[in-house]
């Protein structure tokens, strides 16, 4: 689950202007996906969900956003169900959302996802509030619901069977990927590696994003897409072309995630 990332309160080097448009534009392209859909019980890779309990899914957490945003000391209550209901917490929420008519829940979530872009437009980049786990600020909240609408929305496309055309907006999802680098390590009990990481990602139009320093022995490459599917738990490391070389490196592609 997305929601129960615990990275720092900021992101390096993300332009709020730049990284809401891209969230507004990810949300666009799978609405025009998602309205092509008639037949919204069609399965999706999630066990048990639906192109429904996705959507679904994507409006709950935009609208626990904003009750974070607007009312902490009432979002309290959120947090405690999430604690009562555990692993289920989610999986009851989709399907809840998901039982409502078609355009009842399409409407649901355009409205709210244009709600949140606004209101964290319109707050300090800097607000910490409070989230699962950890606090938040809007420099880092944004990239994490552009992540999440881009992994929902990949288990969309693999549901209906579109090819999906990546876009430069992958290099927001990378970069939580790079960042997430120790959650993945300590979400299967291991101490994240002390040596540093090089990361090496092919964008569409062929230029190179790149983390970490050139001398690293530690090193993963290939395609952005590939990568952002691996940490993104869409794909195992082994169905895609990215390379790792040095143990640890191996190690990272097997575990990655950017969500518990």
């Amino acid at each position: 689950m997305a929601h129960m990332l615990n990275y720092n309160l900021a992101v390096p080097g993300v332009d709020d202007a730049g990284v809401l448009a891209a969230l507004v534009a990810e949300g666009d392209e799978l609405d025009v996906l998602v309205r092509a859909v008639d037949d919204w019980s069609k399965p999706t890779p999630a066990p048990g969900w639906t192109v429904a309990h996705q959507i679904a899914h994507l409006a709950w957490a935009d609208a626990n956003v904003l009750s974070a945003l607007r009312t902490p000391d009432a979002f309290g209550a959120e947090l405690g169900r999430a604690e009562a209901e555990g692993s289920g917490y989610a999986d009851k929420a989709a399907a809840e959302g998901a039982a409502k008519p078609r355009s009842v829940l399409l409407d649901e979530w355009r409205a709210g996802r244009a709600e949140l872009a606004a209101a964290l437009r319109d707050t300090p980049w800097d607000h910490a509030f409070p989230w699962y786990m950890s606090k938040v600020t809007p420099a880092l909240m944004v990239p994490l619901r552009l992540m999440e609408t881009w992994a929902h929305g990949q288990d969309v496309f693999d549901a209906v069977g579109v090819e999906r055309r990546p876009t430069d907006r992958l290099q927001h999802v990378a970069s939580l990927g790079v960042l997430g680098r120790a959650l993945s390590f300590a979400a299967v009990g291991l101490p994240e590696p002390a040596d540093p990481f090089r990361v090496e990602l092919t964008a569409s139009d062929g230029r190179t994003w790149v983390w970490g320093p050139e001398a690293a022995a530690q090193r993963v490459q290939g395609s952005a897409m590939d990568f952002c599917l691996c940490v993104t738990r869409r794909r195992p490391w082994s169905e895609t072309r990215m390379t790792a070389t040095g143990e640890d490196a191996q190690k990272w592609l097997e575990v990655a995630r950017v969500f518990l």
